[in-house]
């Protein structure tokens, strides 16, 4: 029998189950996973902060069909990957992280770097494992990755110590578990049937992972023949074509006025893929009457409030084709399907913000003429956000990856990760100034590995969102919300990158050309009036 090293074994399992990238920052306590990817397939894509790697991943794991793979070192490496557990964790998104361990022997002695894996992560991932018998490196790689995809996806932590890995170990892998994709049962459809006749007003809610462009195509326009408005979870815009007439909008952080109210009036909401949380409600005070049914296949509907009536317990693509095919007798009130649409329309129309620097409202009119139906947003958390989410469409699955948990500094990893997945797509990424410098050094990981995007810098020079909370509740007195800034579009040109700075909206489309035709990762520096908040209201 032949036989290969634990290490060596991790990194072929990978391999069989299609991973084509891992993202890291190397330590001596992986050593051996490390030597088994000299050789291997799988691209190891070495980033310079372990918060990169994770939020690399992250996206990895939003934009694809696989896990988001990352790989850290013990102690402070697993303390900086930290971030991305948590926002996959309230994100639900799936991603595997390998942390590498103190030897087996040295455990409980506070020796160098330890810590315990199970209570640091235990909390937040959906399994954490550590390898102590070699012999099931195949096994257990396998049941992680099928932990993170099956049911209500999520992070799985492995611990690898450093001592097991080089273990000889039969060269066998296992053939990878697949997940069920099952559509709803025949009874399940009839019972929705039987409320949704009874509605005048009914609603559907999009989000979470797993869509695809034939499911959004085949429920947005069902939707759209039965006069049913389609809003999308936070974050979540890229469920469905934005050019369907039944796309109304998103809830959430920046949502529209008109939308809060829909969910308040709505007699019916389908919740498909998502459920009622906190940001989506408006922090659990809206849209808790209606009749509820959620599409959804975890079983114990994490972070759901308020009123369940039905639970169908399949994936929310399976359930958009399925339902697809459903003539439904629904009879919405006069109104409410084309009102929902006009509203949305005049939502999205671009206004000037005034104010001094680039004007973003303006900005955003225009780059929505420069992007391909096909374009990969991306961002992290800020009041810069608020921009690309209001004024920017998505005609494609698979096309935005940003934290639905408000971490900062997820947008430019998400560009890196989306422009190797997708080298054919286009990659933007809006920055604010402050999500920007946490993890604005990955644009060296892009010039290593041949990753094109253009950031969209917002400098303000303040952290807005504080800023505006310290104004509404403590007025007049700003405190730990300044910020001194670099020459982002020098910084970029110090990467190697290419670098401009626009001083005004005008000058925008010609920047963001000249950005393009770079082929290079580039940033766009743009000073935006501090006093600006948010788009403007139309």
């Amino acid at each position: 029998m032949s036989t290969t090293t634990a290490g060596h074994l991790i990194v072929a399992q990978l391999e069989r189950a299609g991973i084509k990238r891992v993202y890291g920052v190397p330590g001596e306590s992986y050593l051996d996973v490390l030597d088994g990817l000299h050789d291997s397939t799988i691209e190891t894509v070495v980033t310079r902060h372990e918060g990169g790697a994770g939020f690399m991943a992250l996206a990895e794991g939003r934009l694809t069909e696989l896990p988001g793979v990352a790989m850290v070192t013990r102690g402070p490496g697993a303390a900086n990957a930290f971030i991305a557990i948590h926002t996959a964790h309230q994100d639900a998104t799936p991603l595997v992280l390998f942390v590498g361990l103190i030897p087996v022997a040295d455990r409980g002695r506070e020796s160098f770097q330890e810590f315990d894996i199970n209570a640091w992560f235990g909390s937040t991932a959906k399994k954490v494992v550590t390898l102590d018998d070699a012999a099931s490196a195949a096994r257990v790689v396998d049941d992680a990755m099928f932990t993170s995809m099956s049911g209500r996806p999520g992070p799985v932590v492995i611990g690898l110590p450093e001592d097991v890995l080089v273990h000889q170990v039969a060269t066998g892998i296992v053939e990878p578990r697949r997940i069920a994709q099952s559509g709803p049962a025949g009874p399940d459809l009839d019972l929705l049937e039987s409320a949704l006749a009874k509605a005048v007003r009914p609603l559907i809610v999009v989000g979470g992972e797993g869509w695809t462009q034939d499911a959004g195509a085949a429920l947005s326009d069902w939707a759209a023949q039965h006069g049913i408005p389609v809003l999308a979870d936070f974050r979540a815009y890229d469920a469905v074509p934005h050019s369907s007439e039944s796309y109304a909008g998103f809830l959430g952080y920046g949502r529209s006025d008109a939308n809060a109210r829909r969910l308040d009036d709505a007699d019916l909401i389908l919740f498909l893929g998502c459920v009622r949380g906190d940001v989506l409600s408006d922090g659990y005070t809206r849209g808790l009457e209606a009749h509820t049914v959620v599409v959804n296949p975890d079983a114990d509907l994490l972070g759901h409030f308020g009123r369940v009536d039905q639970h169908i317990t399949v994936g929310a693509a399976a359930f958009a084709r399925a339902l697809a095919t459903v003539e439904s007798a629904v009879q919405p009130t006069a109104g409410w399907f084309s009102d929902a649409r006009t509203d949305q329309i005049k939502f999205t129309a671009a206004q000037p913000d005034g104010g001094t620097g680039v004007d973003l409202g303006v900005v955003m009119g225009l780059l929505k003429q420069e992007l391909d139906d096909d374009a990969v947003l991306t961002f992290g958390a800020g009041n810069h956000a608020l921009w690309p989410a209001r004024y920017l469409e998505h005609q494609s699955a698979n096309s935005l990856a940003a934290p639905r948990n408000g971490a900062m500094g997820m947008g430019i990893p998400a560009a890196v990760a989306a422009s190797l997945a997708y080298p054919g797509r286009q990659v933007i990424s809006v920055a604010g100034d402050g999500c920007f410098m946490m993890n604005g050094q990955e644009m060296a990981t892009a010039m290593a590995y041949g990753a094109k995007f253009i950031a969209l810098v917002v400098d303000n020079g303040i952290f807005a969102t504080i800023r505006e909370h310290q104004e509404n509740h403590y007025p007049g007195r700003p405190s730990g919300t300044h910020m001194t800034n670099p020459d982002f579009a020098a910084l970029a040109r110090s990467y190697g990158g290419y670098g401009e700075r626009v001083e005004t909206a005008a000058g925008f489309t010609a920047a963001f050309r000249r950005a393009a035709a770079s082929g290079l990762p580039a940033v766009l520096h743009m000073p935006q009036d501090p006093a600006t908040r948010s788009p403007k209201n139309n």
